[in-house]
């Protein structure tokens, strides 16, 4: 879902995404941009990370996203 300024443009929300460590500890933080909860979900998989992935939305969790086990 695109979101839409005051003037009726759509643009890409910003999520702020979160690298922790193994204690669960914030290590890095980017902004990324999506255009809703599901697609920021994608694009954070889409880093492969080695690490836990969490996805804000201002002051509100969306998802985190444990790393991928390794074979």
């Amino acid at each position: 879902m695109l979101r839409m300024d005051g003037r009726g443009y759509a643009f890409l929300a910003n999520f702020r995404l979160y690298r922790l460590d193994g204690a669960g500890k914030i290590v890095a933080a980017e902004w990324i941009e999506a255009d809703g909860h599901d697609h920021a979900q994608e694009v954070a998989r889409e880093l492969n990370a080695d690490t836990t992935l969490e996805i804000w939305d201002r002051n509100r969790m969306i998802a985190r996203i444990e790393p991928a086990p390794r074979p």
